[in-house]
């Protein structure tokens, strides 16, 4: 009954826009790691519109180039149109011969971000600290997210009927895919690959990265 309370109050700080401390919160380096994309999704795990808010609501605390604030999202879970979404979607630019996502593995539910202006350097800047917070906030409540920049943006902006231009999309459920980081030197093959049902995703060491 403790726990059940717990959670019941700090859903309503959140509602109210309060920032909530917990014990045992995830490093960022946990997170970090965890954040993978995932290209497979549990279809049996429903996302609820109020998770999808949640992990909005960092866009109200996130940095923005002259505070300009231009994006816009609107949110899809199963029952609003993201159980059908995933056709306007291209997933896995890398391995183009598995045709993900297999089918029985779509996510079905997602946050689309529109831009009130005309893309710029600027802008794209804000767009990354976006997404990246917002997947990071997914992983932080126990779900997995994919950022998708590979889609028919007039398509999607006909079928949502949207006011503002779409720049990304946010694949948001429980991944099922089983990820792995694998460290090179920099002048590697830097393309995901997989082998015996893991994601590898290589990443340039540390040491070559520094100047």
């Amino acid at each position: 009954m403790a726990d059940n309370y717990l959670e019941k109050r700090e859903e309503e700080l959140r509602s109210a826009g309060r920032v909530v401390l917990r014990r045992n919160t995830p490093s960022l380096d946990t997170l970090l790691l965890k954040n993978r994309s995932h290209r497979a999704f549990d279809t049996s795990y429903q996302v609820a519109m109020r998770q999808l808010e949640t992990i909005v609501s960092v866009n109200t605390r996130i940095p923005s180039g002259k505070n300009a604030q231009t994006f816009r999202f609107k949110l899809l879970d199963a029952a609003s149109g993201g159980a059908d979404f995933c056709r306007f979607l291209r997933f896995g630019a890398y391995l183009p011969e598995l045709h993900l996502p297999v089918p029985g593995t779509e996510p079905q539910a997602f946050i689309v971000v529109c831009c009130t202006e005309q893309e710029t350097p600027r802008i794209d800047i804000d767009l990354g600290i976006s997404l990246q917070s917002m997947a990071l906030k997914a992983v932080e409540i126990g779900l997995n997210a994919l950022i998708v920049r590979a889609f028919s943006h007039q398509e999607v902006k006909d079928a949502l009927g949207l006011p503002f231009e779409p720049v990304a999309v946010l694949a948001v459920g429980k991944g099922l895919d089983k990820i792995e980081l694998v460290e090179v030197p920099a002048g590697s093959d830097l393309r995901y690959y997989r082998k015996e049902g893991v994601h590898y995703v290589p990443k340039i060491r540390l040491g070559d990265l520094l100047l």
